[in-house]
């Protein structure tokens, strides 16, 4: 901060309502920045703190802040939030009644409101336009801005009317904030918003927290149980899968694994869809299975994996989703199974795609990007940051840089099966898929191939030497650097491309991650290794990591108990009442006092008036040895009030 009286006021608000002591990054100068009228753009990792880039300047400013998010179902999570600091907030959406829709317009415009979150449907609509004209408006605040870039992965329609801001309010600053934009989707924001003028703020895209693991899949439903059960255990997750049936047989059988286990989808009713992530949010260790209708805008702090059991469309999509993982700074995990299929898939929706060339070119180079990170032997992390803009180095925290892959020269194999794949379209006429061409190359004489006398070709047997879980994995990377296609038109067979020839005339090499004959189950617990508060009481350290504290650790489950109960009373997630990083502090510290407690981080004014006295009462109790956790956090509940 510069030291300017807004500057002091800024870091006031911050310290008093949202009990931090200084701002992180870039967020002072963005919060200096809107307070003065200017506008911005703003690139930020989920987690990085985005929300206070506009919330303060919106307390600091004269009149209300409008926040356009997309999510109706969030919105009364995200104010809760903020009344539970003692923020003056309230959001307008389609939830409401009528009578509770007038009570929140009779708020706003007797100034009573410091934020309105409001859906762009509902902000667009005559009635709430002629609303906003009548009252003082100190900012616009745009969250999820990528929804208004077609070629995005989150693109909203409505995002595109959002220029009616700028043209009815030009004097009111505004931000569009997201978390995931490369440089086409950053100058569509700019252009689609008429945002040409505004300030770029542009933080790390690296979340240190997350590590990255892609393993190659060969029973993906028995990999993502033993991630799991090895790593997280207990712990909140979510899922991720390509369609909704799979969604469905996913979560039925984790739970019947003894894994409980969500499903939500958009062909899910509203009601149930409603109920299912009001759980996610607002239970612990719950696993939410789920198409990519569900995560946008989650809140929930405390989730310590993602999944993939179907590989995202492009880095973008996959860096947003992996991104809710851990957004309390706490170790987690993404992790991802990836296979031939995936790569078939992928390739099939963009050639059967509707939509124009330049379009289906586009999303083709976002697919080569996201199958580039998938197949590298380099950091993954390098990769990831390299996609958007951002140099780094290698970073010790995914798989491949703890457990590096192997390198292969894998041009004579590769030469096997294009020329495999060439001799049995010359013998029959026709081509084949990828079960046949892996049957001639190891030797199998089926009866599918003694059909054809494919046994008599000269490429039959020459690739004997590896399996076919192998020969797979080399047709995967063959099919991602596009040195063979699959023509769907004709039941999936394998046909060359013009690039092949280079490798079948020996003017090309070709190198690869050497594919695995046995994928091993790897504990995920590593990800904790060296990082504060890592493991639960019972569970063996993991390497590299210091034990906690014992009496911590204890401290700890029992402040989660009476966060559980304190939650259930307001009606609010109980990372709402508070985060686990500050009840972890909390249980480190041990403070004995309500000045030692307000000086942890995320404890404001207002949560050390509304629960101080029984947090203090049950940090005592806890040093007097007393009774068992559920009862003690009762009693200090009780003593408190």
């Amino acid at each position: 901060m510069s030291g300017s009286p807004g500057d002091a006021a800024a870091l006031e608000i911050l310290r008093r309502t949202f009990g931090y002591e200084a701002f992180r990054g870039p967020q002072a100068a963005i919060v200096a920045h809107l307070a003065g009228g200017g506008d911005a753009q703003v690139l930020m990792p989920t987690g990085g703190g985005k929300s206070l880039c506009f919330q303060i300047p919106a307390m600091l400013r004269p009149g209300t802040g409008i926040v356009v998010s997309p999510l109706i179902a969030l919105m009364q999570d995200q104010v809760d939030a903020l009344r539970e600091l003692g923020v003056r907030a309230a959001f307008l959406n389609s939830s409401l009644s009528g009578r509770q829709a007038a009570a929140v317009e009779r708020a706003l415009l007797a100034g009573e409101l410091d934020l309105l979150y409001v859906a762009p449907e509902r902000l667009l609509t005559p009635r709430c336009l002629e609303l906003l004209e009548r009252v003082p408006l100190a900012l616009f605040a745009i969250d999820e801005a990528h929804c208004v870039s077609q070629w995005g992965h989150d693109f909203r329609p409505e995002y595109l009317q959002l220029t009616v801001l700028h043209e009815r309010w030009p004097d009111v600053p505004r931000v569009a904030l997201t978390a995931t934009a490369d440089a086409l989707t950053r100058r569509e924001i700019v252009e689609r918003l008429a945002l040409q003028s505004a300030r770029e703020f542009v933080s790390s895209f690296d979340r240190p927290n997350i590590r990255y693991r892609i393993v190659e899949k060969l029973d993906a439903r028995r990999q993502l149980l033993a991630f799991i059960r090895d790593g997280h255990a207990g712990e909140a997750g979510i899922v991720y899968c390509a369609s909704r049936a799979k969604v469905d047989e996913t979560a039925q059988w984790l739970s019947d694994q003894g894994v409980p286990a969500l499903p939500y989808h958009a062909g899910m009713d509203a009601a149930t869809r409603s109920a299912h992530q009001s759980r996610f949010l607002r239970e612990d260790g719950l696993v939410m299975v789920a198409t990519i209708a569900f995560g946008m805008g989650i809140d929930k702090p405390d989730v310590r994996f993602v999944a993939h059991l179907d590989m995202p469309k492009s880095v973008e999509g996959y860096y947003q989703e992996t991104g809710r993982a851990g957004r309390d700074g706490e170790p987690a995990e993404a992790w991802m199974a990836y296979g031939l299929a995936d790569v078939v898939q992928q390739r099939r929706l963009i050639e059967q795609s509707e939509a124009d060339e330049a379009y289906k070119r586009v999303s083709t180079g976002k697919l080569d990007a996201m199958l580039g990170l998938a197949e590298t032997i380099d950091c993954r992390r390098v990769r990831l940051l390299a996609y958007f803009g951002e140099a780094s180095t290698s970073c010790g925290n995914c798989d491949n840089c703890l457990e590096p892959p192997q390198p292969w020269d894998a041009t004579e194999a590769a030469r096997k099966l294009l020329s495999c794949i060439y001799r049995v379209r010359q013998a029959a006429g026709f081509g084949f898929g990828a079960q046949h061409i892996i049957a001639v190359l190891r030797g199998q004489a089926s009866a599918r191939v003694r059909q054809y006398g494919h046994e008599s070709l000269s490429t039959f047997g020459i690739g004997a030497d590896l399996s076919e879980a192998e020969w797979r994995a080399v047709l995967r990377q063959l099919i991602a650097q596009d040195l063979v296609a699959v023509d769907h038109a004709r039941h999936q067979v394998l046909v060359l491309t013009e690039a092949s020839r280079e490798v079948l005339r020996g003017a090309r090499t070709i190198g690869m991650r050497r594919p695995a004959a046995v994928v091993k189950s790897r504990p995920g617990r590593g990800a904790r290794g060296g990082l504060r508060g890592a493991t639960t009481p019972g569970s063996p350290a993991p390497d590299g990591a210091e034990r906690p504290d014992a009496e911590a650790a204890r401290l700890f489950e029992r402040l989660r108990e009476w966060r559980r109960a304190a939650a259930s009373e307001r009606g609010v997630p109980p990372y709402v009442i508070f985060h686990d990083a500050t009840l972890r502090a909390i249980a480190e510290r041990r403070p004995a006092s309500l000045e030692a407690l307000g000086t942890i981080g995320g404890i404001g004014a207002k949560k050390l008036e509304a629960h101080g006295e029984a947090l203090i009462a049950l940090i005592l109790s806890q040093a007097g040895g007393a009774g068992e956790t559920g009862s003690a956090a009762h009693d200090a509940m009780e003593e408190a009030q």
